[in-house]
Parts: structure tokens; sequence; C-alpha cells
């Protein structure tokens, strides 16, 4: 069986009874990254073999991992931080586990989509994660111009240096609207506001850590 598990976005502590007891229970753990996962397991002393399966080795990777589900292993999978497949790895993998018959299930936990979304004070009645920005300048601009067809608070995650290229890009497109940008959700450090684009971009020197960025158009 494969069991998707939620893990904490920043605080250790926002993490189910529920899944500590898959994690401590399941012969391996699927990871993305060992040295992410080994920080969480080790806060909570769980010890078992983890698997890494990621952008680069996803492909190759997962056929072994089924054919270990089908002998018979229970499997946890979790991402660096939240909920796993959500702009993560992890598709190929449900997807091959549902049509091999394979059970499957999800345990609820932390997501920083939600996170964002409830302390953004955008309206949280429809709204719709849109990913990443795509990498290439043209492609962005044309993401960015369709961003107008949706009638609900758009919620996307930004890399840090990727970041003040796409808000120029935005303010040349949408105008100088008001756009929430969220940072260090549930650290010590956490912050979330809004601003006008120009604001951003007067205040953005040189971004770090990942961010959410989340608008509503009218």
């Amino acid at each position: 069986m494969l069991y998707i598990v939620a893990t904490p976005i920043g605080n250790l502590g926002d993490i189910t009874l529920r899944a500590l007891d898959i994690l401590r229970s399941v012969d391996s753990i699927i990871c993305e990254d060992s040295r992410h996962a080994s920080i969480l397991l080790n806060h909570y002393q769980i010890k078992k073999p983890l698997l890494v399966l990621n952008d680069h080795n996803e492909f190759h990777a997962f056929p072994s991992l089924i054919q270990r589900l089908k002998d018979g292993e229970n499997m946890a999978l979790i991402s660096d931080a939240g909920t796993p497949l959500v702009s993560d790895p992890g598709f190929k993998l449900v997807r091959e586990c549902i049509t091999s018959e394979i059970e499957v299930d999800s345990l609820p936990g932390p997501s920083s989509v939600i996170t964002a979304l409830t302390l953004s004070g955008l309206p949280p009645d429809k709204f719709m994660f849109v990913g990443y920005p795509p990498e290439k300048s043209g492609h962005r601009a044309k993401w960015i111009e369709n961003l107008k067809t949706i009638d609900a608070t758009i919620i996307s995650f930004v890399a840090p240096h990727k970041l003040l290229k796409t808000l120029e890009e935005m303010k040349e497109i949408l105008g100088d609207i008001e756009v929430v940008l969220a940072k260090e959700l549930t650290k010590i450090h956490q912050n979330v506001e809004s601003k006008k684009i120009s604001e951003w971009l007067e205040q953005l020197k040189s971004p770090k850590g990942e961010y959410i960025l989340l608008l509503r158009l009218p």
C-alpha cells in the first residue's frame, strides 16, 4: 500500500498524529530529498529506509517502486514540505498504483497553498492554484495574460530568482495591481503582505526563499 503523507511546511510541530503513526509503521519512505526528510524523521526519532524520487529520476525510479509495492511493501510518499504531488514529483507513481490496483491512501495535512490563502485577506470562495510561472519569458508573458480569464483568487509559487522579473512582467501586462506575497510560512519570520507591484519592486532587492504570490483580478 502507498500512503501519501503531508509533512510540515516549516514548523516541525505541524504534523498529524496519524502521519507519525504511518511513518513509523511503513517499510520504507519515498522522499524528494533524503537530507530534508532526515531532518523531520530524526526530530521524531523515526528510522526507515529512504528511497529518493524527484524530478530528475522519477521516470526511471517509479517502476521499481511499483514492483516493491506489488510485492507487498507498505510505503509512505513525502515531499520536502507540505502535501506531496502539489508542484512536486509523485504523480506518475500514484497514477501507476491506481492502474495496477495498488491501494493508495492520502493523509490530509499541511499545505502552503491553503495557509497562504487563509492569511491573504483575499476572497477564498473560489481559488485556483496555477503552479510555477514558466521559465521562458515569452511563455511567462502568455501565462500572465491568461490570468485575466480566471474569475477566482489566483495562487502561484515563485522561485526567488524569478520573482522580480515575474512582478515586472505582471505590472506590464496586468497593471500596477495589488498582489500578496507570502514567505516563511509557519516559521519565526513568517510574512504575508499585500502591496502594489510597484511597491514590491521598490522594496525587494535580492529575494531569498520560496514565495507564494496571490492576487484577485477585478
